[in-house]
């Protein structure tokens, strides 16, 4: 399969399922400056934005995952489960 040519070196390929989250969050980040300077391609302006939320999903997927995974370790031998707010600031 050949590649398609590119404006720019920028990977406009949705995110790798062995992407992490903060490769995508990265990623999202630039897609988001990218879109603001309004460089008037529509054509790569979709294409960053398909990008975009495909990247968001994931990275929704993958924090959904994680909250399900700290539940678990949460739950006590009795089966009963301790929700606790998790300081994200430490």
């Amino acid at each position: 399969m050949t590649p398609k040519p590119s404006a720019s070196s920028d990977s406009s390929a949705p995110s790798a399922p062995s992407a992490s989250l903060a490769e995508d969050l990265q990623r999202l980040e630039e897609i988001v400056r990218q879109l603001e300077r309004d460089d008037g391609d529509l054509d790569r302006s979709l294409a960053l934005f398909e990008e975009g939320v495909a990247r968001l999903r994931a990275a929704r997927e993958r924090l959904g995952e994680a909250e399900t995974r700290v539940k678990k370790v949460l739950e006590d031998a009795q089966g009963t489960l301790r929700t606790e707010d998790v300081d994200p600031g430490g």
